[in-house]
């Protein structure tokens, strides 16, 4: 795959922390998607996977990725795991992964895809993200990638001093991405770009 994908979905979009462009060009991003879309695996597009879930287009996933601010040494949550190319994406820059995903069969593909790809510090659990994962907190880092109702208050207390939580917030047809940074007890939160994902399904989160 030509990495011109690189720059005209990503760095031409204002992504620029050069950690996040490696990541993406290191993580084969056609191994996460079913066979028969490999071919339009490095589309501008969100590819669906499977039980109403999708692949968040790549800008999205370098999008939020980057507004983490990860520097290497990280525990991190990752809220949707989905098909696992995103906790892929964070274990390239993180030292710990936890994602968290609530259908069984969608977790249990995802561990067999990370596992036959070498990926060795990302623990697949299966559970209602929208609680986080209280066994593994604090984390320093969480990401949700699906539509929020609100800034689920349970993710926001499993946040590390000084870390970050990013996540979609809206209705079904656009969200805006939130970014709220912990100090101490206080929360500070900033806005990103607009954004469609599906809804974030759970006790914070949609019925």
């Amino acid at each position: 795959m030509s990495e011109g994908w690189i720059d005209d979905q990503l760095v031409a979009r204002g992504v620029r922390d050069p950690r996040v462009l490696d990541a993406m060009r290191r993580v084969p991003r056609d191994a996460f998607v079913p066979a028969a879309l490999r071919p339009y695996a490095y589309d501008d597009r969100a590819l669906a996977i499977g039980s109403g879930q999708t692949i968040s287009q790549p800008y999205m996933v370098a999008a939020m990725t980057e507004a983490l601010g990860l520097t290497g040494g990280e525990r991190v949550l990752d809220v949707g795991t989905g098909s696992g190319y995103q906790a892929a994406d964070l274990a390239e820059l993180a030292r710990e992964v936890i994602t968290i995903e609530r259908r069984p069969e969608l977790a249990e593909a995802a561990r067999v895809t990370l596992g036959a790809l070498g990926y060795r510090t990302i623990d697949v659990v299966v559970g209602d993200g929208t609680l986080g994962s209280p066994a593994h907190a604090p984390f320093d880092a969480i990401l949700v990638a699906a539509a929020a109702p609100h800034v689920p208050a349970p993710l926001k207390q499993q946040l590390s001093d000084g870390g970050r939580l990013v996540v979609p917030v809206g209705p079904s047809d656009q969200q805006t991405l939130h970014i709220v940074t912990r100090f101490g007890e206080q929360f500070t939160q900033t806005l990103g770009v607009g954004c469609v994902f599906v809804p974030l399904i759970g006790a914070e989160g949609w019925s």
